[in-house]
């Protein structure tokens, strides 16, 4: 029996957990899924990887068992495509801001007749050759998930939760604190409170939510209160934690 894709898992209310990684390496792709990880978020935006190094790290991440999720640099229908056509087991998709960002990304994320996504079954999504039922397929299986992370989008909220093909309202602690004026302090009472309120309208309409922490700790905490889709940290900087903790503790005095 086929294992359940990532969208099956969370729309059966399942809680998922995945990190982000900026790092353009196989290997680390698929320990993510060796080590449990549901998912690894391929950052295009804020890190090095672009559609080419991409595509290696999604056959390993799946090699190791764990979805290959792309973060796109920008809302636009080439670099969604791109990402899918790699492979890619969903997208997200960063700075919505109104209901017409939303319908634009879910518009570049779904075939025809859900969507405008650009058709070549010559891609790895599509086996390289496509299927009878490929673009049924990917239109049922592609995990959309938008990134709610500024005022506008505050703004906006009700709009964009009206959208019809989002899987996924994903919040952004760091540019949300940004935008409420309190740069870095994704623990603050005001950016926590935020975060409770947009969590309770997406659950309210039927949406799944999901967030960034930077521990474990931090992940439970959003757990709890219903966030199902938790990225834990970013690659480099668990290597680079990892990496201080074996120095610290060897005595080279």
């Amino acid at each position: 029996m086929a294992q359940p894709t990532l969208k099956e898992q969370l729309e059966k209310g399942n809680t998922t957990v995945g990190t982000f990684q900026s790092i353009p390496a196989a290997a680390i792709a698929e320990m993510t899924g060796l080590a449990g990880m549901d998912f690894t978020i391929l950052d295009q935006e804020h890190g090095p990887l672009t559609a080419e190094s991409s595509l290696p790290l999604c056959a390993a991440a799946e090699r190791g068992g764990a979805s290959p999720i792309v973060r796109v640099r920008e809302n636009s229908p080439s670099e969604i495509q791109r990402a899918l056509d790699v492979g890619a087991a969903g997208v997200e998709i960063p700075q919505i801001e109104t209901r017409e960002d939303a319908e634009a990304a879910v518009a570049a994320a779904r075939f025809d007749p859900l969507g405008e996504r650009g058709l070549s079954p010559c891609v790895r999504a599509g086996g390289y050759d496509g299927s009878d039922n490929y673009t049924t397929e990917q239109n049922e299986e592609t995990l959309i998930a938008i990134h709610v992370e500024g005022q506008g989008g505050l703004n906006n909220l009700d709009g964009i939760l009206d959208v019809e093909g989002i899987d996924v309202v994903f919040l952004g602690p760091y540019d949300l604190s940004q935008s409420l004026g309190i740069p870095g302090q994704v623990t603050g009472e005001r950016v926590e409170e935020t975060m409770e309120e947009v969590c309770s309208r997406a659950r309210n309409a039927g949406k799944i939510v999901g967030t960034y922490a930077d521990t474990p700790e931090l992940a439970n905490r959003w757990i709890d209160v219903g966030v199902q889709y938790v990225a834990i940290s970013v690659d480099a900087t668990l290597l680079k934690g990892r990496f201080a903790e074996v120095a610290d503790a060897v005595d080279t005095s």
